[in-house]
């Protein structure tokens, strides 16, 4: 490895690595850089727009400096820990020669002195990507430092990963993942304040927003550009007969999701065509509610909250399949998937224990997951933790489907469009607004008994909705 001997060069310049955006994804891809070299970059800045197997995220840099190098264009997959931009921390200070010419440079914080035989230690799961190998190098302390090594090592530490500089580590950096610290900025929170509720005292978005709720917090701010437009497929050329598209990101993490479902989970769909006349004259009666004032309220309201007192008479239908442990894990709480078809694909944000929600709070939960989707803004954190979830088919005019379960949950509602047909109502054949239900569930888990009541709860508060009332 070459040897830094110029100390001012040695701290010149930070690496900024690929993080984990997400649950243990290994790579994004590059969809939109917002900077170029040369230009100044400041602590929180989001530096580029990049698209993992769940969603779209904005990637903040932790530091400040002046734009050095992009190591990999738009449109690059990168693995997690990867380099993927140098910064010029110390601009003007020196020449522009990069810290390192090797693949995989090591930051060096100080002088070295030849390195001394030493036991080989294994690499540290750092917040973003991955440390490196700790340094088996002595290093002289520096004239008049009498820091002591442990906080030595902290600083080289830090400086490998992207947080505080080599200069000085005098105060601990909160610990937090690239989206919170934009997510805290956007709010004006000091990330310093704020009690870290998440492993190992990191500081989460739900800690964020309690930080923020002594007082109104202000939304994030929109952004004045559209979301990065979706890769097209290159050109077709005349005469051609077959176009081939790459398989990554988003599409490449349903398929394989969806692989796994249906050839690991048992699957049974159950159907029942229900008449939700009622249902449709109690979302129009809504409307005009002023408690409901400000929130959206349409069909997809009233099934899922009827879904969701179906699943509070059954809860064994609320679990998961643990194939390691042979267990059946019965969930005490609801996260609500919600199926969206985005321009990426499709994806299943839910809503956090929507069990607890009341119907306003539910309304004004479902708006805000569908226009985040929209925007192309769901994160992987909103993605996460589901137990059951609903797809609303009918939007495109279909009657019913046969859905596949979303992996780790154990059913899915496929709701259908809704239609006036002819129906014998009290004796007599009449107009009236239907549609078909669709329950899958995985059967190692959920019997027939049990799918079937669940599916029938919710029919019959959908035909009449005061059972919402007198069933919840």
């Amino acid at each position: 490895m070459t040897t830094m001997t110029d100390t001012s060069n040695a701290v010149r310049f930070r690496e900024f690595k690929m993080p984990d955006v997400g649950e243990g994804l290994t790579e994004a891809e590059i969809l939109k850089w917002f900077v170029q070299p040369g230009d100044t970059v400041t602590d929180g800045q989001v530096v580029c727009e990049v698209e993992t197997a769940k969603a779209a995220v904005e990637l903040p840099i932790p530091f400040d400096g002046v734009v050095h190098e992009l190591r990999f264009p738009e449109g690059t997959t990168v693995d997690v820990g990867q380099v993927i931009i140098a910064v010029d921390v110390a601009p003007g200070s020196g020449d522009d020669a990069p810290v390192a010419a090797e693949p995989a440079p090591e930051p060096v914080a100080e002088p070295a002195e030849p390195a001394e035989p030493a036991e080989p230690k294994g690499r540290t799961p750092v917040l973003v990507g991955y440390g490196v190998a700790e340094s088996s190098t002595k290093r002289r302390a520096r004239k008049g430092t009498e820091a002591a090594p442990a906080a030595a090592s902290a600083a080289i530490q830090g400086e490998m990963n992207g947080h505080g500089t080599g200069a000085a580590v005098a105060e601990a950096r909160p610990l937090a993942k690239p989206p919170v610290r934009k997510l805290a900025k956007d709010l004006g929170i000091d990330l310093a304040t704020v009690t870290p509720t998440g492993d190992g005292g990191v500081i989460t978005r739900e800690d964020v927003h309690a930080a923020a709720t002594p007082a109104p917090a202000p939304a994030a701010p929109v952004q004045t550009e559209a979301p990065a437009p979706v890769a097209a497929p290159a050109p077709v050329a005349a005469g051609a007969r077959e176009t081939r598209i790459p398989v990554k990101g988003v599409r490449k993490a349903i398929a394989q999701a969806m692989v796994g479902s249906a050839f690991t989970a048992p699957h049974v769909t159950e159907f029942v065509t229900v008449d939700v006349t009622r249902t449709m004259k109690l979302v129009a009666e809504l409307k005009e509610d002023k408690d409901m004032a400000g929130v959206r309220v349409n069909p997809l309201l009233i099934i899922a909250k009827a879904l969701l007192v179906a699943i509070k008479r059954n809860p064994e239908v609320n679990a998961a399949w643990d194939e390691a442990n042979q267990e059946i894990v019965q969930k005490h709480y609801v996260n609500l998937g919600i199926a969206a078809a985005t321009p990426r694909g499709l994806i299943v944000p839910n809503i956090k224990d929507a069990h607890d929600q009341t119907l306003p709070q539910l309304a004004a939960s479902l708006g805000e997951l569908v226009s985040t989707a929209r925007e192309g803004k769901t994160s992987p954190a909103a993605m996460a933790g589901g137990t059951v979830t609903i797809t609303n088919v009918g939007v495109f005019g279909v009657d019913t489907g046969t859905p596949i379960l979303n992996p780790g949950e154990s059913a899915i509602l496929a709701v259908g469009a809704i239609k006036l047909q002819p129906w014998v109502h009290k004796g007599k054949v009449k107009p009236r607004q239907v549609t078909t239900l669709a329950l899958s569930f995985d059967h190692r888990l959920v019997d027939g008994e049990l799918g079937s009541k669940v599916l029938a709860d919710v029919a019959a508060i959908l035909e009449q909705p005061k059972r919402l009332i007198t069933w919840g």
